[in-house]
């Protein structure tokens, strides 16, 4: 079957993802990371595609990219090129890295762009990882920093200073833009990490003293942030009817 043409778009925004072939990991130490960013600092100068907000997640990453020029396969393929040759050979392995060619869908409008970006940082809280404000490896740190090659001007326009950004961040919000399933699945040691961060540093035991409103919300957040019901059992001490229940 013929590959789909992409769809070009007329403001130049696009958001593009990539993930690991056979939901493979990306990145398993903050050195990749580091040498991702270098990549995509050098070939946003080289080719004019300017790197708007990024998050690099385990196994997949998320750019809001602004091409006018039509760049973008120029620029996704330096990318896929030189850090798939910089992770086999460190890894000892052979063959593709990403899965399939990257993915991308065009940003016509600023309601649509500032709610891409909101997604795109809030990967990490989705995936219950840790809020926005604490990842390390997404374009959150670069609002207000002149010294990055991240663009963020056209954010800081629609949305103004750091205050109003972050309110936007927190806001309350069903977003989902271009959805696909990461296929990872995690283990107890990461559920605990989830749980703290969601309890704000707590067991999770005290979700039993909890009212009911607020210990179901609770058991929802975690479970849509990937905990299984099993472990939520298991690391709540609460009944498995209830967590079903809620």
């Amino acid at each position: 079957m013929p590959r789909q043409a992409r769809k070009f778009s007329e403001s130049g925004y696009f958001h593009a993802m990539q993930r690991g072939i056979g939901k493979q990991l990306l990145f398993e130490t903050p050195d990749d990371y580091r040498f991702y960013l270098r990549m995509l600092e050098k070939y946003s100068r080289e080719t004019g595609v300017a790197v708007c907000a990024y998050c690099l997640m385990e196994n997949h990453t998320h750019l809001l990219l602004h091409d006018k020029e039509k760049k973008i396969s120029e620029f996704m393929k330096k990318i896929g090129i030189r850090y798939s040759h910089y992770f086999n050979q460190k890894y000892e392995r052979v063959g593709h890295l990403f899965q399939d060619r990257y993915r991308s869908e065009p940003v016509e409008d600023e309601a649509y762009l500032i709610t891409v970006t909101r997604y795109i940082l809030n990967n990490p809280q989705k995936a219950g990882v840790c809020p926005a404000k604490d990842y390390q490896w997404s374009s959150y740190c670069c609002f207000g920093d002149s010294s990055s090659f991240v663009d963020m001007s056209v954010i800081k326009s629609l949305l103004g200073d750091k205050k109003a950004f972050d309110a936007y961040l927190e806001e309350e919000n069903d977003d989902e833009c271009m959805e696909f399933d990461t296929g990872v699945r995690y283990d107890d040691k990461w559920a605990l990490r989830v749980i703290h961060c969601q309890l704000k540093g707590q067991s999770g035991t005290n979700l039993q003293r909890m009212d009911r409103e607020e210990r179901d919300r609770t058991l929802r957040a975690l479970k849509k942030a990937g905990l299984s019901i099993r472990q939520l059992e298991r690391l709540t001490g609460i009944n498995r009817g209830v967590i079903q229940k809620a």
